[in-house]
């Protein structure tokens, strides 16, 4: 188990999640937690998940409301880090603002546009924004994708955010 409040704690929480189908219509443990049962339910899953590692994010159940905290906090960003929130704007779904949310794992270290994220309340092929099922997906981000930012949360530090420090070596000096 990671350390709480770090994003290794907040990816290890979502991860054990993958697979969780909603029991009804939008009804779910992270609706509970929130008192948003019976709505959509992406913003409740991070929080809930946030919750349980720890981490302090402002409140998410409104995708939009969150993205605006982020930006007011200057935690708002446009290039993905690992344990970012990762807010979308799906062009086709007649919804024309941010409306879905997840978790970045994996950022675009190659420079090719494409991340992986765990988010709920998604699905394989149907509605991306209110499909059921907590999932693990690949997203592109670049130019004209459905991606409109990054909300970063202010994690405590790590040992795994620092490379090792390599031991030190004596330098001995050799007699003559």
């Amino acid at each position: 188990m990671y350390p709480q409040q770090t994003a290794q704690r907040l990816i290890e929480v979502a991860l054990a999640e993958v697979g969780y189908i909603e029991q009804g219509e939008n009804l779910t443990k992270y609706g509970k937690f929130t008192g948003a049962d019976g709505l959509p339910w992406c913003g409740s899953f991070l929080m809930w998940c946030a919750n349980e590692a720890g981490v302090k994010i402002p409140n998410v159940v409104s995708t939009l409301a969150g993205s605006k905290a982020f930006k007011v906090k200057g935690r708002w960003h446009e290039t993905p880090q690992r344990g970012d929130l990762v807010f979308f704007d799906f062009p086709d779904d007649k919804v024309f603002r941010i409306s879905h949310i997840g978790i970045v794992i994996k950022a675009d270290k190659d420079g090719d546009g494409w991340i992986t994220t765990i988010e709920g309340n998604t699905s394989g092929s149907g509605s991306q924004r209110n499909g059921g099922e907590v999932m693990i997906k690949t997203r592109q981000y670049t130019a004209g994708g459905s991606i409109v930012g990054f909300g970063r949360p202010n994690f405590a530090p790590s040992e795994l955010d620092f490379p090792p420090i390599p031991p030190k070596v004596a330098k001995v000096k050799e007699k003559k």
